[in-house]
């Protein structure tokens, strides 16, 4: 039992850190659309260009969506079945913890327990950056959105890491397609 709780530590902290990168993804898609249609695909520059992100980070996002189309048997094309659209969000949070600690010390006029023991109000406030990559298909003869991909996570501030973990929001994006149609 002794050798199991000295393990716990280190399952909490795994926890905790495996939350931090994840990325939560969702996708919408019209019902009524039948997926085996689309073999070739196009990016609709116009909604890309309005992305409020910068072009390096763009491109990443465009080679990442290539890779992934490819991968699944789609053709770029000048005559495509899909126009593929980027939409991007992102927001700073800010997390302040009150480190304070209790202990036993110094209480009023004698030793005993105390919630004021060592009561130095340390703070410590970390920083992180959320964003959200939405992955517009559209269908390029209707113009109509026939399917919409959201991938949110923490995004790295480490340039080194920042491609991986574009590929990884566009991969985790589009493995939710084509959509599993229940029938």
């Amino acid at each position: 039992m002794k050798r199991l709780l000295k393990f716990v530590p280190i399952f909490v902290l795994l926890i905790v850190a495996s939350s931090c990168n994840s990325i939560k993804v969702a996708s919408d898609y019209d019902k009524t659309t039948t997926f085996d249609q689309y073999k070739t695909y196009a990016f609709y520059k116009t909604g890309i260009d309005k992305a409020e992100i910068n072009d390096i980070d763009k491109r990443r996002i465009l080679h990442a969506i290539e890779a992934e189309l490819t991968a699944k048997g789609f053709v770029k094309s000048e005559n495509p079945d899909l126009l593929i659209s980027i939409f991007t969000k992102a927001r700073e949070q800010v997390n302040v913890y009150n480190n304070n600690t209790m202990g036993f010390g110094r209480y009023g006029y004698g030793w005993g327990w105390s919630p004021y023991y060592n009561n130095f109000n340390s703070m410590s406030v970390s920083r992180s950056t959320e964003g959200a990559l939405y992955i517009d298909l559209i269908d390029a003869k209707k113009k109509e959105l026939v399917w919409q991909g959201l991938g949110s996570g923490v995004l790295n501030d480490n340039i080194n890491k920042k491609e991986e973990r574009i590929q990884e929001f566009v991969s985790k994006i589009l493995s939710n397609y084509p959509p599993e149609v229940k029938k």
